[in-house]
């Protein structure tokens, strides 16, 4: 068990990784520590001289013209956090709830929330603990940051709400008694310094992101076997072409393509068959290549939103200033995340496309349905019947959250992005793609045998034995779904992809690092 080290400027996508999947410790800069205490120092002397900051001395939202006395100044950030604590729905997964929890760490330890030691201290120690709040997956719309969500977490670190401790749901009192944690009370700020900002959604894009990131090159190997179950000609994949139209993703995607096909027997002896074929095949780099961009687009968004500050106000210690402003609107993350959902939507588009051709014999000069005795069985008809069905939910889904804002606070708070619900949605997005590619890359194996004993390039035949060891060539009809999901666990544990890289090196993302 790893520890990542924080400073709020250098977390990475693999360190929200670590900690939120693979159960990585975290601690604090002692530097930024410094930075922490200078700015809580500076909310409290506020406080005493009674200088009039919004959310330390007045009220929130619509309420920001109300003064709030000092003597009640404590009451205000608790009752903020137990009023705004009112998520519905569903309770986040253990992996989100931990990289919502790393996120607003690495924005407080940056001290520009006026948040104490004491009390960031012990959301660390919840943290390492495995002690994870139980918060709702719906309520947020993305600004004033997540505040909803948000606030279920900070109700945690008064021994306040649920929480899930040694894999039980309890209340949180009692899970900080067992690990011998005591709740805080919270000073001036620290309320509002816990639940605002856009920690929850920037949390579920970083995970979508990375998983989408994976998805883009198990495309590039689930086209490639397309390609070569259905006789394709390698052509369109000549780096000449890619070249005079040179954006990273089509290059890359060509790339990978022309990897993974090398060397193969199929290839070789159908390449004069034809001088092109269909765009599904053909087009294969221009449209998982665009689809790379954008994600490379959100990357570069995660990237700078992982290592910034996004609450309201921001606490300036060496110039004596609260300034009030926007980092919580989560529009950046909103938009990038609607994008994600349309690049990841096509990867499942145009892998749909394959299978249609893999199981039309009018097509694909393969048996019907990818079987020989055909009629007494109906082969692969209904796998892409499902194929069809998510890519047509996820053209539904790929419609922009960002474009639907709701004024809310009695139009104080009269735009809002949106952004958490954007990057849930570009969740199932994500899953619905991953399930097609794993019925392609299911599909694409069978269609294989018909070439026998013709083998397919190295980093092809590499994918197709790690299936076969899950899956065996069907003779006749079985029942379909335990196959489909021995793929789909292939498709989500990058299992594919390993498998691929060992044979013939990384696959290439273009711009973009590996995930």
């Amino acid at each position: 068990m790893g520890t990542v080290h924080l400073n709020g400027h250098s977390l990475t996508l693999d360190d929200v990784i670590k900690v939120a999947r693979c159960g990585y410790k975290v601690d604090l800069d002692p530097a930024a520590k410094a930075f922490v205490k200078r700015g809580a120092s500076a909310v409290e002397e506020w406080v005493k001289e009674g200088k009039i900051v919004y959310g330390i001395t007045t009220g929130f939202g619509d309420l920001a013209s109300v003064t709030i006395p000092p003597e009640q100044s404590e009451i205000l950030q608790e009752n903020l956090l137990k009023s705004h604590a009112s998520g519905v729905g569903e309770p986040f997964a253990e992996e989100v709830v931990r990289a919502i929890m790393l996120l607003r760490i690495n924005t407080l330890i940056r001290g520009f929330s006026g948040i104490s030691l004491e009390t960031l201290s012990l959301l660390v120690d919840l943290l390492n603990n495995g002690i994870h709040p139980v918060i709702p997956s719906q309520g947020s719309v993305g600004a004033s940051g997540d505040l909803c969500p948000l606030s279920h977490l900070a109700l945690a670190l008064l021994g306040l709400s649920d929480v899930f401790y040694r894999g039980q749901r309890m209340p949180a009192a009692e899970a900080l008694e067992q690990a011998c944690l005591k709740p805080v009370k919270l000073k001036p700020k620290e309320g509002l310094a816990l639940n605002n900002g856009t920690a929850a959604t920037t949390a579920i894009a970083s995970l979508v992101l990375y998983d989408a990131l994976n998805l883009s090159k198990t495309a590039d190997i689930a086209g490639a076997m397309s390609l070569e179950a259905l006789h394709g000609v390698p052509y369109a994949f000549d780096s000449r072409t890619h070249d005079l139209r040179p954006h990273f993703g089509q290059r890359s995607s060509a790339s990978n393509i022309r990897r993974l096909i090398e060397g193969s027997e199929i290839v070789k002896a159908f390449e004069g068959s034809r001088v092109q074929d269909a765009y599904s095949l053909r087009c294969i780099p221009q449209v998982h290549g665009a689809s790379r961009d954008a994600l490379d687009f959100v990357r570069q968004k995660i990237d700078i939103e992982i290592n910034s500050v996004t609450d309201n106000p921001l606490i300036f210690p060496a110039d004596g200033e609260a300034l009030s402003g926007g980092n919580f609107h989560a529009q950046p993350i909103a938009l990038a995340m609607d994008f994600l959902g349309i690049a990841v939507a096509e990867l499942a588009c145009i892998s749909e496309r394959r299978v249609a051709r893999l199981i039309d014999h009018k097509l694909s000069g393969l048996p019907a349905f990818l079987m020989e005795n055909s009629g007494v069985n109906s082969g692969f008809m209904i796998p892409q019947y499902v194929c069809a069905a998510l890519v047509s939910e996820n053209k539904v889904l790929a419609h922009p959250s960002s474009v639907d804002s709701i004024p809310t606070s009695a139009n104080q708070e009269d735009h809002v992005s949106m952004g958490a619900y954007a990057a849930r949605k570009g969740r199932t997005i994500l899953s619905n793609a991953q399930k097609v590619i794993a019925i392609e890359l299911l599909a694409a194996t069978q269609a294989l045998d018909f070439s026998s004993p013709l083998k397919p390039g190295k980093g092809v035949y590499k994918a197709y034995r790690l299936i076969r060891k899950k899956v065996p060539f069907l003779e006749e009809d079985v029942f379909m779904a335990p196959l489909i999901e021995e793929v789909m666990s292939l498709v989500e544990s990058g299992e594919i992809i390993k498998a691929v890289e060992e044979e013939i090196g990384e696959l290439d993302l273009g711009q973009i690092s590996k995930p």
